[in-house]
């Protein structure tokens, strides 16, 4: 019986570490300019496909109801909290990346092909968004 227990607790832990290693969740973003934490961003996967939006904006100098007015596509004119920022991305085969899709910046309202790859055991999260060979790299921290 005790095995039994072992085994199950170990089964537990183990689904737990691999499903950190994931970037469903719930993020803080931080500038890579700045350092200043800009916003949380909710993480989420349907189907095979992750995508994610702005629950809230952080940022001192975030205005209540500011909107996606530089957007050209359907998020133009949608509030920044809740706007879907990550679409589209799906899980590299045999690596722990997810690649494919897309992330919008909406301070200028530019879609960028997007990579995410968990680090740290799953308590951070490399968004790393391109046009061509130009990109940057943003670390995201796991909100607990």
């Amino acid at each position: 019986m005790r095995a039994v227990v072992l085994l199950l607790g170990g089964l537990l832990a183990a689904g737990t570490a691999l499903a950190q290693m994931s970037p469903v969740g719930l993020w803080r973003n931080i500038d890579d300019k700045t350092g200043e934490v800009k916003a949380e961003i909710r993480i989420a996967e349907a189907n095979g496909v992750v995508n994610g939006r702005i629950v809230r904006r952080l940022a001192k100098s975030a205005k209540p109801d500011a909107v996606c007015d530089e957007c050209s596509d359907d998020r133009k004119g949608q509030r920044l909290d809740g706007l879907e920022i990550i679409r589209g991305a799906r899980k590299a085969d045999g690596k722990d990346v997810w690649e494919g899709g897309k992330i919008l910046d909406p301070e200028n309202g530019r879609d960028y092909a997007l990579r995410l790859t968990p680090q740290d055991g799953g308590k951070r999260l490399d968004v790393r968004g391109s046009f061509g060979p130009f990109g940057r790299t943003q670390t995201w921290v796991r909100v607990e």
